[in-house]
């Protein structure tokens, strides 16, 4: 058996994504509390159509993690809800964000943690200054999958692990960074 088999094998319900995945609503520093809940680090992971290799990673993981918390599904219940009736994390951009054009033509998936993820960069250096990561570059997510099963609602989440910049992209959500504000030349604003 090759390393790589094995290493593939370890954890079914683990997946890193391509580098091509874009990073949305990038709350990686400092937990976040939506509406009145724990605080929790979180990110939108938009991963392109086009990326099958990490979709299909993703679908697997869903699968094992389904399996894996079959129990948990249950609950109380008779039987096991059918996979394709529960929530699960991988969504269809185009049609749940029709009007955003970062979503086209890609899936995303909300990961978050307890805990802050570690960021590194495409050297696998930490990253320290927190304006190098914000919502709109590209990197690769380690992240996780898992039942749950709290106050009747039931479904796959996925916890996010890792980050690792590859690349820079346009910034989402309209907030302009501030190296690329004060990029200009400070004369030709001033002294026109």
């Amino acid at each position: 058996m090759s390393n790589n088999a094995n290493k593939s094998n370890s954890n079914p319900m683990k997946v890193i994504t391509g580098p091509d995945t874009r990073w949305s609503y990038a709350n990686v520093w400092e937990a976040k509390s939506i509406n009145g809940g724990t605080p929790k680090f979180s990110v939108s992971l938009i991963i392109p159509k086009s990326d099958t290799a990490t979709v299909a990673k993703v679908k697997v993981a869903i699968e094992a993690a389904y399996h894996e918390g079959e129990a948990k599904l249950k609950g109380n219940g008779k039987s096991i809800p059918p996979l394709t009736s529960i929530k699960t994390p991988l969504r269809d951009g185009d049609l749940e964000r029709p009007d955003d054009p970062a979503y086209a033509n890609a899936y995303f998936i909300n990961a978050n943690s307890a805990t802050a993820p570690g960021i590194v960069d495409a050297d696998r250096n930490v990253i320290l200054t927190r304006s190098e990561v914000y919502s709109g570059v590209y990197g690769r997510a380690s992240i996780n999958f898992y039942a749950f099963n709290s106050n009747g609602n039931r479904g796959i989440a996925c916890g996010l692990n890792n980050l690792q910049k590859i690349r820079d992209g346009e910034p989402l959500g309209g907030k302009s960074r501030a190296e690329d504000d004060f990029a200009t030349d400070l004369d030709e604003d001033f002294l026109s």
